[in-house]
C-alpha cells in the first residue's frame, strides 16, 4: 500500500471515477459513463466549493479508488461540524486488499483536521458487504434514512 496515493481529483479523473460508479448492479442502472457533460458540470461545481472533497486513490499512475467528502457546519449537536462520505468506490481489480479502509480512513482523519465532531454516511440497504464494511471500521447503522427523488 506504500506506493498508493491519495489526492483531490481533477478532470482528468473524470473518466475513471465514473466508471468505478458505474461498475456495479445500481451504478449501471444510474450512471452513463459515455456522457461524461454531467459529470463535467458536477465536477466544477464540487471544485468551486470549499466543503467538497472528490479524491481519488492512485497506484501507478492509475485511478483505483474515489470517495466525496462534505463538511457540513450546522446548529445541531451544540454548533457541531459533521461530514458526510458518499460515492465510495474502489476498482473491481483491486477490491479485498484493504484499499476501502485506506479510503474511509483519510476521510475521517481530515473530517478530524477540519473540526468535525461526527462523520456519517449512507450504504443502499441491497449492498450487504458494503453495511459489514462499514460495521467493521466502527460504523453503526443509527437511523433510517429517506430520499424523495425530484
Amino acid at each position: 500500500m506504500n506506493d498508493l496515493e491519495i489526492r483531490p481529483a481533477v478532470r482528468d479523473d473524470l473518466p475513471a471515477i465514473v466508471a468505478m460508479l458505474a461498475d456495479d448492479p445500481l451504478g449501471a442502472l444510474r450512471e452513463s459513463p459515455d456522457d461524461l457533460t454531467p459529470y463535467t458540470a458536477a465536477f466544477e461545481r464540487l471544485a468551486g466549493d470549499p466543503h467538497q472533497h472528490q479524491i481519488v486513490a492512485v497506484r501507478a499512475g492509475r485511478v483505483v479508488g474515489t470517495l466525496q467528502l462534505t463538511i457540513i457546519p450546522g446548529l445541531s449537536r451544540r454548533g457541531s461540524i459533521r461530514s458526510i462520505i458518499e460515492g465510495v468506490r474502489v476498482h473491481a481489480d483491486e477490491r479485498g486488499d484493504g484499499l476501502g479502509s485506506r479510503l474511509i480512513e483519510w476521510a475521517i482523519e481530515e473530517s478530524r483536521r477540519q473540526g468535525c465532531q461526527l462523520v456519517q454516511l449512507t450504504s443502499d440497504t441491497s449492498r450487504t458487504d458494503a453495511r459489514r464494511f462499514y460495521e467493521r471500521l466502527g460504523f453503526e447503522p443509527s437511523h433510517i434514512g429517506f430520499k424523495l427523488p425530484l
